[in-house]
């Protein structure tokens, strides 16, 4: 019974690396290369749209607080439509 338990334990142990070594060996080809390349780059391309979004919502935050400022300290009332920011933010 011993030498059975043993035995089990081996070809269990045996796959367990024989998998390990499988999922390594694939990472160092150009195909696992270029799999994990393409993963960071998704989630860079991710993270700078999240940025770029927070960069815009604070750029517009920051035109109204202004705005409000000159027509407190002026009178002078300064509202950019909604058409010409769409227009702005689409770089035309």
């Amino acid at each position: 019974m011993r030498r059975l338990f043993w035995l089990g334990l081996g070809v269990a142990a045996g796959v367990v690396v024989t998998r390990k070594v499988a999922g390594m060996t694939f990472k160092a080809t150009p195909a696992g290369v270029a799999e994990n390349l393409g993963d960071a780059m998704r989630e860079m391309a991710g993270a700078l749209g999240s940025f770029g979004a927070d960069v815009r919502a604070g750029m517009s935050e920051r035109e109204d607080e202004l705005a409000r400022e000159v027509q407190a300290k002026t009178g002078y009332s300064y509202s950019r439509s909604a058409e010409a920011r769409a227009r702005r933010a689409g770089g035309n």
